[in-house]
């Protein structure tokens, strides 16, 4: 079995994933392709505005990326459906990184309040490019606002206690 996206830079994502309705994620392109059993997965196709001055990915930009993909994951394992919030992440930078980028997610450990995850992002040639590890507190969703600034009330699943 292979990791390797057969895609090419310039194909459009429309049809792949789903777009996540967060702004920032939004304004970056980010596509999400799974979320299940505390595994998350994502996907980027880099464009020359996520570049740094050696024309690969900005550091920033995968930072990001295995955040919210170590956030897909641990929302997906969480049976209260609660949000998250990320209280540490480590990151290890292997070798740069260009192309379409996939970032794979898996809940390591989950607590009644946090959940401990770990995260790869593989380039389009199934290489992998950077690796992180993160710790996520679970917390009741709020009212929040979408994209286009309408509220919207996330109803907490979890039984007060």
């Amino acid at each position: 079995m292979t990791n390797k996206v057969q895609l090419n830079a310039s194909t459009q994502l429309a049809n792949l994933g789903e777009e996540l309705n967060v702004p920032f994620l939004k304004l970056l392109g980010v596509r999400f392709l799974s979320a299940e059993m505390g595994k998350g997965e994502i996907l980027l196709a880099l464009k020359p505005e996520h570049t740094n001055t050696w024309n690969v990915a900005h550091g920033g930009v995968l930072l990001t990326l295995m955040d919210v993909a170590m956030a897909v994951a641990a929302r997906s394992g969480d049976p209260g459906d609660r949000s998250v919030v990320t209280i540490e992440m480590k990151n290890n930078f292997m070798q740069a990184a260009n192309g379409i980028l996939r970032v794979k997610a898996d809940t390591v450990r989950r607590t009644a309040t946090m959940a401990f995850c770990e995260a790869k992002l593989y380039n389009d040639q199934g290489e992998i490019c950077c690796m992180a590890t993160g710790t996520f507190q679970f917390l009741r969703r709020l009212a929040t606002k979408t994209a286009d600034g309408e509220r919207v009330i996330n109803n907490d699943q979890r039984k007060d206690e």
